[in-house]
């Protein structure tokens, strides 16, 4: 992975209040008021922290002296509209593109005043270079080996479109499809609060979790909002749904918290609905708190929850709910601790519990006494595994293995192979790469000799953000040309892979995208530089495509 040109030092030195110039060459012109930060700052916090900080590259660059060394008037028009300086031939842009393999949105609705304040607050950042704690050369290119086309295409058919819940991309929040276990009926959540059933390919309201929960929040932020959805497996006889959400800070107390001197920007909860009429086209019943957990930014939270889809009613996994939670963006905002664990809190973990049990501290969900960690006080009995990042989706195959797809930072997408009690190694592991959460974390290094002594489970798969920038994993057809292999995918650009997860040596390839017979990619589809891709999978097998950009959903054919 060739590292790009535009290079922004990491570190930050915040004046907030003062009203001194700048001795840089640019950013003299902007106004240093403490009134006009205060107003950049928050703005700063609704639209652009969820890919941006002031320490270090995450989803997009560190913008740390930014303003010092890029005149104001090309900023200003970044914000405005990238694709049309992308469309000019802007060199600068053309390298932020060549980097992070996908623009920004535009921000066309915030006024020159919104903007300039914008500038301030970022204005209030100094770049200071921090410089690199390990000695030995970081790797340019962690994996060499590129993922290969597969020459195979899969062709989609239009299926559905989800009602807009936003005036800007992506249009409706789409982010899982599956179906309620026993009757086959087939739904899909917007993260932004309503949970539709999908009857002869057209949506109908069936659930708005928003309307029930006045704290409910879905902005700022890419993964905020209604975040999954898990029906229990007896649903048609209990009436039992769970899902996850974000709330406003402070809006409860946390059953996992941290020191309060550290930021808490929201709080994800899980719920418990139950209703009396399973059959009902629409959601109508009463619900509990399960857990809450509060999280440092907006990234990396409570995305997905889920009951093992093989597991029978004799078997010691029915009905015991999985929950995965990022680390909250806190290793790479100077948090690390919060990740680095052991085993011993939620974040950056796979849980598992007995929702209807009570034997956990708040007891309101049973800790089950097959998790590794349950017979142990000094570690979070809810942790069946720990050691994420960002698992963002949890999986099995037809002969129920356990598996999660990770995002990861700057440089290394992964499949884990999931079991139990063991440490999949964020953040000090990114892939088989080492990562220095105390560093330049835009740097991974070749392991170390004596790497078992971390004892990190590493990836089933790997890729590097020259093949993909933020893996999402998909669904196992049942069928077809494609049957169990699995469908994956990167949720920015929209390319979309298949791995065969049971080869003797595993491996992914890319595939193409058809429709009516023609060749297409998934962003000439939607009409957007970022797809934001999920996808689907119904109770028969069938297997979707869902592009949050434009709210559109697919069914493959082949």
């Amino acid at each position: 992975m060739k590292k790009q040109a535009l290079s922004i030092a990491l570190g930050c030195l915040m004046i907030i209040g003062c009203n001194t110039k700048s001795n840089h060459p640019f950013g003299q012109d902007i106004p240093t008021d403490s009134e006009q930060i205060a107003i950049g700052k928050s703005l700063f916090e609704q639209n652009c922290s969820s890919c941006h900080n002031f320490t270090q590259k995450t989803i997009g660059p560190n913008l740390s002296g930014l303003t010092t060394q890029i005149e104001s008037d090309w900023i200003k028009s970044f914000i405005k509209n990238p694709q049309q300086l992308l469309d000019k031939g802007d060199q600068r842009t053309k390298i932020l593109m060549e980097e992070y393999k996908v623009l920004m949105p535009a921000f066309p609705l915030l006024s020159e005043a919104e903007i300039e304040a914008l500038l301030s607050y970022m204005h209030s950042f100094e770049s200071v270079d921090r410089g690199n704690t390990d000695a030995r050369e970081a790797l340019e290119d962690p994996i060499p080996e590129k993922i290969t086309d597969s020459g195979l295409s899969l062709e989609l058919e239009f299926f559905a479109q989800i009602p807009a819940s936003d005036s800007i991309s992506p249009l409706a929040k789409i982010t899982k499809m599956e179906s309620e276990p026993v009757s086959g009926r087939l739904f899909v959540q917007d993260q932004h609060g309503k949970m539709y059933e999908l009857v002869g390919g057209k949506p109908k309201l069936f659930f708005d979790l928003k309307a029930l929960r006045p704290d409910f929040v879905s902005k700022p932020g890419l993964a905020t909002g209604f975040g999954s959805y898990a029906f229990h497996p007896e649903y048609e006889k209990n009436g039992l749904l769970y899902t996850s959400h974000t709330e406003k800070p402070r809006s409860k107390a946390a059953d996992f918290s941290y020191a309060d001197s550290i930021k808490v920007t929201m709080q994800w909860v899980l719920t418990e609905w139950k209703t009396a009429n399973p059959s009902s086209k629409s959601f109508v019943g009463e619900s509990r708190e399960l857990l809450r957990v509060n999280v440092v930014t907006q990234i990396h939270g409570m995305q997905e929850i889920a009951f093992n889809p093989h597991s029978k009613p004799e078997d010691e996994d029915y009905g015991l709910l999985y929950i995965g939670i990022g680390d909250g963006g806190s290793a790479e905002n100077g948090f690390v601790f919060i990740s680095d664990h052991q085993g011993k809190s939620v974040w950056s973990s796979i849980l598992r519990i007995d929702p209807q049990g009570n034997n956990s501290k708040n007891g309101r969900y049973g800790i089950p006494s097959s998790n590794p960690f349950a017979a142990d006080p000094t570690k979070a009995g809810e942790v069946f595994a720990y050691g994420f990042r960002n698992p963002n989706r949890i999986f099995w195959d037809r002969s129920g293995r356990m598996f999660a797809s990770e995002i990861g930072h700057k440089n290394i997408e992964e499949i884990n192979a999931i079991l139990p009690g063991r440490f999949y190694g964020w953040p000090f592991r990114e892939g088989t790469f080492i990562i220095d959460p105390y560093a330049d974390m835009d740097k991974v290094f070749a392991l170390n000799e004596d790497d078992a002594k971390i004892g990190a489970t590493y990836p089933y798969l790997q890729f590097d953000h020259d093949d993909m920038a933020a893996v999402i994993a998909g669904y196992f057809p049942t069928s077809g040309e494609f049957k169990d292999k699995l469908l994956l995918g990167d949720v920015p650009s929209g390319n979309v892979f298949f791995a065969d997860l049971d080869a003797a040596n595993p491996f992914v390839q890319k595939v193409g995208i058809k429709i009516g017979g023609k060749e297409t990619t998934l962003q000439e589809l939607c009409g957007k530089p970022r797809v934001d891709l999920k996808f689907g999978q119904d109770k028969n097998g069938q297997v979707y495509i869902l592009t949050k950009a434009d709210g559109k959903i697919y069914k493959l054919k082949n």
